[in-house]
């Protein structure tokens, strides 16, 4: 169960980082999109889950020379890689280039982080 609410509370994320000029959803009906999140949700779960820590582990260096900053960029980029994953299974989301997929990580992270907060304090049974 916690898995699937964490695929549907990020696919609530990728949703609000669509307001960004550069990052589409595509067209299509009210369900079909929402299959769409859904789907990119699970593909943004496994990039993060698969990729990040290899890349952190091998770029150790970067990011303490920079002070962690580096993150944002290597967020930036498993964002697109996301897009571009997507596209390759044929659905409708895109990343139009680095600045769309910079800015869509950090609200991607910041809404996932406050909807993993609310979600914790409504489950919280103390």
């Amino acid at each position: 169960m916690g898995i699937l609410v964490h695929v549907l509370l990020t696919a609530v994320a990728v949703w609000v980082s669509t307001a960004l000029p550069g990052i589409d959803l595509g067209e299509g009906s009210t369900g079909s999109r929402i299959l769409t999140l859904i789907g990119v949700a699970v593909i943004f779960g496994l990039v993060n889950a698969i990729v990040k820590p290899l890349v952190k582990f091998f770029g150790c260096l970067f990011y303490l020379l920079t002070l962690g900053l580096i993150g944002l960029v290597v967020n930036a980029l498993l964002f697109m890689l996301t897009g571009w994953l997507a596209e390759q299974l044929d659905l409708p989301f895109r990343v139009d280039g680095f600045w769309p997929a910079f800015w869509g990580a950090i609200i991607v992270a910041l809404t996932g982080w406050v909807l993993n907060v609310v979600y914790d304090k409504i489950t919280d049974n103390d």
